[in-house]
């Protein structure tokens, strides 16, 4: 949550939140989910049942349908709210 922080989700539903300045959601697990506020990069990864990488999505927030405190996920390679 500090200046150029870096929040990262491996592992199996995990979730990562970018709520600093200038920092980096990453979600890459097997269902993984991030989120972001104003002037942070979400970075997520889409994998199948056996961990291979199938999309992968990056943007900053308030851009590409990315909205400050959502929760997301790739889901078919969209990008999909996680309520």
């Amino acid at each position: 949550s500090g200046t150029r922080g870096a929040a990262t989700a491996s592992g199996d539903y995990g979730a990562a939140t970018a709520s600093g300045r200038y920092c980096v959601a990453l979600g890459a697990g097997p269902f993984a989910v991030g989120m972001v506020t104003e002037s942070n990069l979400l970075v997520l990864v889409e994998r199948d049942e056996s961990g291979a990488i199938l999309h992968h999505f990056a943007a900053m927030c308030e851009t590409n349908g990315v909205e400050p405190g959502i929760y997301y996920r790739l889901t078919g390679g969209k990008l999909e709210r996680v309520s």
